[in-house]
């Protein structure tokens, strides 16, 4: 039996991962989807509670299952140390950041940092999908249901977050892992991912494709894992 452990990006909720979830459900497959969203009214570091939170929600997960923790754009940064401190053998990177393979990494690009800078009130930012464009938001979603409970949940994180750098567990290259890509800007994070022999899959669609097509997303994961377990 193969168990996944669904990380959202603390940036937005879990509701991003709940039809893929649903769907992995259907398929016989136990899934953890854990709610991180208090880090945004958590003092720092940031990253060691978002890994905190997870883990304790992962508990429930079948220890005799085959454990593959997933992560969705910035949550890739704490896919490794979730992975360890579940027992995960597998990991999968969605549309995500991909983490150095030792040190620290920022939690975003020194450019990006700054253009966060700009948006802060007091310290705070404003929730994800406020940072775009209507067009650019508009286009993340297949409905106007899916789009009010993706925004409607997100939180406000703080400054603070993004300006942390998290430390990467020593090893963790070693476990084995795979990328999932939806499309830019990660385009060239899975090309770096297939240079590492990780298997790779595209599913073309905008960054929250998982809750546009879960059908598609569901059938990645799984082929991803099994060439995964076909290479143990």
């Amino acid at each position: 039996m193969v168990a996944f452990a669904l990380l959202h990006s603390p940036s937005v909720g879990p509701s991003t991962w709940h039809p893929v979830a649903e769907e992995l459900r259907r398929r016989g497959h136990a899934v953890a989807v854990p709610d991180v969203r208090a880090v945004a009214s958590s003092p720092p570091p940031y990253a060691e509670r978002v890994v905190q939170l997870a883990t304790a929600q992962c508990a429930a997960l079948n220890g005799d299952a085959l454990l593959v923790a997933v992560g969705h754009s910035n949550a890739g940064l704490f896919l490794p140390a979730l992975a360890h401190a579940i027992g995960a053998r597998m990991m999968v990177f969605v549309d995500a950041s991909v983490p150095p393979d030792a040190g620290l990494a920022e939690m975003v690009p020194a450019r990006f940092a700054a253009e966060l800078r700009r948006k802060a009130v007091d310290g705070v930012l404003p929730r994800w999908t406020d940072w775009w464009s209507e067009e650019d938001v508009a286009a993340l979603f297949a409905d106007a249901e899916t789009r009010r409970r993706v925004v409607d949940e997100q939180p406000q994180l703080p400054l603070a977050y993004y300006e942390e750098r998290v430390a990467v567990p020593e090893d963790w290259a070693s476990t084995a892992a795979a990328y999932l890509l939806f499309g830019p800007p990660y385009t060239e994070v899975a090309y770096a991912a297939g240079a590492r022999g990780w298997p790779v899959a595209h599913v073309p669609g905008e960054h929250l494709h998982m809750v546009v097509d879960p059908h598609a997303v569901t059938d990645a994961l799984l082929d991803l894992t099994a060439q995964l377990s076909e290479a143990r």
